[in-house]
């Protein structure tokens, strides 16, 4: 599936339901299901500058994609790092680097996170974009 098709399925997903708590609910689920960062990844490297709550993206580039861990220490957070990941996990540098991820403002998300977390959220999306152009360099 491509990053849109992936974008789409998401604001589907969250079409299903009408209440903003149900929504949330279904962000905690998601996080919930996130597998867990090694600790040994939690570290100030993958720490994301930014973030009211503790959030780490660890990238690994392999056969010229690149493959996302996450986590986050607060619960809403947390699933909101595994919608990223769903989308930009296992992608080339240059799939991340010319897709917007709109998806975020197509579902409300923004408008209904806390300033704090809206600001993680764009903080997490830019050091996404950071590691495809890093990797771009990298294998170009």
């Amino acid at each position: 599936m491509t990053i849109e098709n992936i974008q789409q399925e998401i604001v589907e997903e969250f079409s299903l339901y009408e209440d903003w708590m149900d929504k949330y609910g279904y962000l905690i689920e998601l996080g919930n299901d996130l597998k867990e960062l090694d600790p040994k990844l939690k570290n100030d490297q993958h720490l994301i500058k930014g973030c009211q709550s503790r959030v780490w993206l660890a990238p690994e580039f392999k056969d010229g994609k690149i493959f996302f861990q996450g986590e986050s220490d607060a619960v809403i957070v947390k699933g909101l790092v595994a919608l990223l990941l769903r989308v930009v996990s296992g992608r080339t540098p240059e799939e991340l680097m010319n897709n917007e991820l709109h998806f975020v403002d197509d579902i409300g998300l923004k408008q209904h996170l806390s300033p704090t977390r809206s600001n993680g959220l764009v903080a997490m999306i830019k050091q996404i974009k950071l590691y495809a152009v890093a990797y771009n360099k990298i294998s170009s």
